[in-house]
């Protein structure tokens, strides 16, 4: 880390995917704070996920780290994004050198805002209590956020994966703000969906929680080389192993077809927004039944889609 880099600093912890409500509530009241007091703020995050490599399964991923740093740029475009490796002579530092070689050497930190819950150093041993103790040491302050939330409770990443998971994306939606979202680069597939009206687009490298296996209506993104994104069309994509057409033994896949656009997208990055859902997967007698119900869905999701309404030059992506 360069000198220039290590200026007095408000320093925000956590993982932070997802850069939900409650992410952005944090790391609004810190930008801010930071700049009252004349300090650089920072977002100190993690890569990989340290349950990764501590040998514990780690959470399905909200956002990817690219994602993430486009969300907190939007919050606040002042905050450093920081993903700091996370290896095992990391995860064997004690707290007291954590706190003096990272936070204080490396980052500057004079203010330090973390959960109440908040665990660090090896083993865990480090609590907020201790980082506070160790600031009165080292110089620096500790403020432990609160959790906002709404009628349902809290936000928070948790709850996102587990409305994810039961397939409430208008629940995911309230905690993060906007749909969830997964990315990834147009592939060659089999290309049946051209036989059959239905051209789509199949994903590879989709890090993302993946919702049930079902049909979505969805919003989709081009992202070019240098990570900006704009709005591409609107359509539905299939999440699951497609019955129909695959054997038993297939491998989940996210496809997507584009209402209204036509052209060749093989090798760009999409990021497709799942907006609503329109049915669970199915296995079909033949491909004349399918083709007759993909008919259906696309009426259905362009319903779903119309409250988005067409976006002013202003907005780049969908969201």
């Amino acid at each position: 880390m360069s000198a220039s880099s290590a200026r007095d600093a408000l320093v925000v912890i956590g993982n932070f995917d997802g850069v939900h409500r409650g992410h952005q509530a944090v790391l609004g009241d810190g930008a801010r704070e930071a700049a009252r007091r004349g300090l650089v703020a920072r977002l100190l995050s993690f890569f990989p996920h340290p349950a990764q490599v501590l040998g514990r399964k780690a959470p399905a991923t909200l956002t990817s780290l690219a994602r993430k740093r486009e969300l907190v740029g939007r919050v606040a475009p002042e905050l450093e994004l920081i993903a700091h490796p996370f290896d095992r002579a990391f995860a064997d530092l004690t707290p007291g050198a954590f706190a003096r070689d990272v936070l204080r050497a490396e980052l500057g930190a004079r203010v330090v805002v973390v959960g109440r819950n908040f665990r660090f150093g090896k083993d865990r041993a480090g609590d907020f209590a201790e980082l506070t103790r160790l600031g009165v040491e080292l110089g620096y302050e500790t403020r432990a956020h609160e959790l906002v939330g709404d009628d349902d409770g809290p936000w928070s990443s948790t709850r996102a994966r587990e409305a994810l998971t039961r397939g409430d994306l208008e629940a995911v939606a309230r905690v993060l703000g906007r749909p969830h979202m997964v990315s990834g680069q147009v592939v060659r597939g089999d290309q049946r969906g051209r036989t059959i009206g239905f051209p789509t687009c199949n994903l590879s490298g989709v890090e993302e929680a993946l919702p049930p296996f079902g049909v979505y209506a969805v919003a989709v993104d081009r992202v070019h080389e240098n990570g900006a994104a704009e709005a591409l069309a609107m359509g539905i994509a299939n999440v699951g192993v497609r019955p129909t057409v695959k054997g038993p033994g297939a491998q989940p896949n996210v496809e997507a077809h584009l209402f209204d656009w036509s052209g060749d997208l093989y090798g760009a990055t999409l990021r497709v927004h799942l907006v609503a859902h329109v049915r669970a997967e199915r296995r079909f007698d033949g491909l004349a039944a399918l083709t007759q119900q993909i008919g259906l869905d696309v009426l259905t999701a362009r319903a779903q889609l119309a409250s988005i309404g067409p976006l002013g030059d202003a907005r780049r992506a969908y969201f």
